[in-house]
């Protein structure tokens, strides 16, 4: 059975156009409601706490009854309702409500669909990142659409955008076919025992350091950069300029990993985040720093996350491939992402903006000492592997 390249290309364009639709600009919406940094730091909290608790029961699921596209189908359906109640929402109780129950859906959708990609994929894993780069695309045509349609119109319509966009989500999952699974290996290898290598705690740990230090640019970024005088339009740049860059990288990654070892690409990919916050803490007001900071996202987000992906898929095996995607979403995004929503939005006012980044880049720097010690020594991707 061929793979159906497009179909799973399209739900990654749409659902990252939902991200680049939602993550940089809502803490502006949140701002416009009246909620303090402390507050936007919670509520984006929230809405990656779920990420610790979701992705692992509909993973449970996903693997025990192996109709991954339907657990899709459905999380996505009810995350696009969800949503709705923004509109009607009002204080701080609702909002968190809204964003539990939202999220809770949302945050199950992408490690089953990663799962789903890599099983039609199978002996091609190398290929993923082909498919992975078209939710790049999308994210940076919406990052720049909304960006430009919000410094003509007000921020509250930004709720209208993200229901359109998680809608036309799922109506991709409704194309796209199940995925066969291989039969299981007939040495099976637990999944306790899989947790229990200091190389697999190690992976994890690296990855909730650079989490972490990510979510002061996802939840305050756009903030920081109106506080320097910068318009919605070429703050949409500057993020859009990151995601071109990483969708440069997804070209060539699969080659690069056939030359590469993961644990080589990794450690580099670290290094380059210590220099992306420090560039973002000290020189804000720097615009050629700042668009340096922003390619270098191909590296920390880009690079970082496709060899995780191959990880986890080394790692965790057919069996556990749903768990495996499912915790590596969890502990990175998830514990990951609220520490870092709550340190930066609890010392955002008080310390600012250079102190939250240099913090970031601290992070990496354990993160570095970690991966270069403990993460094990995989070999290079090849085209059998």
């Amino acid at each position: 059975m061929s793979v159906p390249y497009w179909r799973l290309s399209g739900f990654y364009f749409f659902y990252f156009a939902t991200l680049g639709g939602f993550i940089p600009y809502w803490s502006l919406y949140l701002k416009e409601n009246g909620f303090n940094s402390a507050d936007i730091g919670q509520l984006s909290a929230l809405l990656l706490g779920t990420k610790i608790i979701a992705p692992n029961i509909w993973g449970w699921i996903a693997d025990h009854t192996g109709k991954s596209i339907r657990i899709i189908r459905l999380a996505s359906l009810f995350a696009a309702l969800l949503f709705i109640g923004f509109l009607f929402a009002q204080g701080y109780f609702w909002f968190a409500l809204i964003t539990l129950a939202f999220s809770f859906f949302w945050n199950a959708v992408l490690p089953q669909f990663e799962a789903v990609t890599l099983f039609h994929l199978k002996e091609q894993s190398y290929r993923y990142s082909r498919v992975r780069l078209w939710g790049s695309v999308g994210f940076i045509i919406a990052v720049l659409g909304v960006g430009r349609f919000l410094d003509k119109e007000p921020v509250t319509l930004l709720p209208f955008i993200v229901i359109a966009l998680l809608s036309l989500g799922w109506l991709v999952t409704l194309l796209t076919p199940e995925a066969k699974q291989a039969h299981h290996e007939s040495v099976s290898v637990g999944l306790r025992y899989i947790l229990k290598k200091p190389e697999v705690l190690a992976f994890f740990m690296v990855n909730i350091l650079l989490q972490a230090a990510h979510s002061p640019y996802y939840v305050f970024y756009s903030i920081f950069l109106k506080l320097h005088h910068y318009s919605a339009t070429l703050t949409g740049l500057l993020w859009a300029l990151g995601v071109v860059a990483e969708i440069v990288l997804f070209i060539f990654m699969g080659r690069l990993l056939k030359n590469t070892s993961l644990r080589k690409v990794l450690l580099f990919s670290v290094v380059l985040a210590i220099l992306r916050w420090l560039m973002i803490a000290w020189y804000p007001d720097n615009l050629i720093l700042l668009i340096t900071a922003q390619l270098l996202h191909a590296a920390t987000f880009g690079a970082a996350h496709v060899t995780a992906i191959h990880f986890v898929h080394l790692y965790f095996g057919q069996r556990h491939q749903g768990k495996g995607q499912a915790l590596y979403t969890s502990l990175s995004f998830g514990v990951g992402g609220v520490l870092g929503s709550l340190y930066s939005g609890y010392y955002w006012e008080s310390k600012g903006g250079v102190f939250v980044y240099s913090i970031a880049a601290l992070l990496c720097g354990l993160a570095f000492i970690i991966a270069y010690g403990w993460v094990g020594r995989v070999s290079k991707i090849t085209q059998s592997a």
